[in-house]
């Protein structure tokens, strides 16, 4: 708990680290704004069209400069908005202290444990929402185990991330998803972009500032090659690294190797890799064996969401009392009588666990679409059936052609006879 704070975080307002911190996080919060025109724009609209009024919203992300910029989107559009962090170790405490103090109650500290994150968690959800924010699907997970209670007056949610859709369709599949959610990670001005150039440089970000490796010469092995490891794979490229992709879809595989990427099992990459990094959202990618093949001094990080790609547990029992921390955020586990391994971030997301998360540019498509999408669920969530949905394509062009016009970028139109033509199918050879 913060030093400034008192009670228990479910009799209070917000649980934050320190309020003193507001006047920091307020200037970063607007450096982000600078790099965040289409949101900009929607806060501008929603700020007169109010499509908020007398909603509740819950918004559990990464308490950022980027996730801050959304807040207070949705509070100029009427809203009634709590946060509490979707990761331990992602929170910037300045930023929680700033929305604190404009009036967004807070439930995050940086650090904190996981009994105090399910406590915020619990926490926040009494706000009884209208609408859920999620990312990794935490929230909708405890609401459907623990609060069903809430599930009457909840018109829909927007999911983030891709660990957290594939959650939210294992709901859908299985006939229990209670409400309508739609799947933002899935718009192709997300996926395409902060999946891609964001992970692929945020990672890269948070794997420097903890270690200040020299990544050009080193062989780094990239687990996953969707959207995030591709952009992974290409920024270790263009730092000099020999780069080995490990997948387990033969399509992406083939991807891979047509992008000029070495591809081979996790079993035969181990021995090899100099640095690992997992991006896929499934559980012990990197696993006991393959420990036992690595160098001595191999650098284990994740970027996925969750902390269960690498398995640390197996780790741990490899290591005994071998265990100490180097640097901040940096672990060396020494197994196999002297064969040391470093573990960054504790194996959770590297890029916010240990640097910023993704450029405020990029996040600015991701959490366009999160306003939009929950603007879109208050008007029509009451007629969705209880599924995932994509985020409707209008929306999707829409930011997309705003993104362009901030970057003051034109493109064609189709003229009357090309519109004919593509809609035809008369014509021919």
């Amino acid at each position: 708990m913060g030093a400034t704070m008192t009670g228990t975080a479910r009799s209070r307002p917000f649980d934050i680290k320190d309020p003193s911190l507001a006047g920091a996080g307020r200037r970063r919060i607007e450096w982000a704004a600078r790099e965040m025109p289409v949101l900009g724009q929607i806060r501008e609209r929603f700020a007169v069209e109010q499509p908020f009024a007398n909603i509740r919203i819950v918004a559990c992300a990464h308490i950022t400069t980027e996730t801050a910029n959304l807040a207070m989107t949705l509070q100029a559009g009427g809203a009634s908005s709590v946060l509490c962090a979707s990761n331990p170790l992602s929170t910037q405490d300045d930023v929680a202290a700033a929305l604190v103090e404009d009036g967004i109650p807070v439930f995050a500290i940086k650090g904190e444990d996981n009994e105090t994150y399910y406590r915020h968690l619990r926490a926040a959800l009494d706000h009884k929402p209208h609408i859920v924010i999620d990312d990794g699907a935490d929230v909708v997970t405890m609401i459907h185990q623990d609060r069903t209670d809430l599930i009457p007056d909840i018109l829909g949610g927007t999911e983030e991330t891709t660990t957290g859709v594939v959650r939210h369709r294992a709901l859908e599949e299985a006939g229990l998803l209670a409400f309508p959610m739609v799947a933002v990670n899935d718009a192709e001005t997300k996926h395409f972009f902060d999946n891609r150039y964001g992970t692929g440089q945020s990672t890269i970000d948070g794997i420097l500032r903890v270690t200040n490796l020299l990544l050009s010469g080193k062989v780094a092995v990239v687990a996953g090659y969707g959207w995030c490891g591709k952009g992974i794979a290409m920024r270790l490229r263009g730092m000099g690294a020999r780069v080995i992709v490990t997948e387990i879809n033969p399509v992406r595989a083939l991807e891979a190797a047509m992008d000029g990427f070495q591809v081979t099992t996790m079993a035969r990459a181990a021995a090899f890799g100099d640095l690992f990094v997992t991006a896929t959202g499934n559980i012990n990618v990197i696993d006991r064996a393959d420990f036992e093949q690595m160098k001595d001094g191999a650098i284990l990080a994740n970027s996925g969401h969750f902390n269960s790609e690498i398995n640390l547990a197996a780790l741990e029992e490899m290591t005994g009392e071998g265990r100490r921390t180097l640097r901040p955020l940096v672990e060396e586990y020494v197994v196999n009588d002297g064969q040391r391994l470093i573990v960054l971030a504790e194996g959770r997301l590297v890029n916010l666990s240990a640097a910023e998360g993704h450029p405020a540019s990029v996040m600015d498509m991701s959490f366009a679409n999160q306003a939009l999408a929950a603007a879109f669920l208050v008007r029509e969530g009451k007629s969705l059936e209880n599924r995932v949905y994509t985020v409707p394509v209008e929306i999707d062009q829409e930011i997309a052609r705003m993104k362009l016009a901030a970057m003051d970028i034109e493109i064609d139109q189709l003229t009357t006879e090309q519109e004919k033509y593509m809609h035809s199918w008369e014509g021919g050879t």
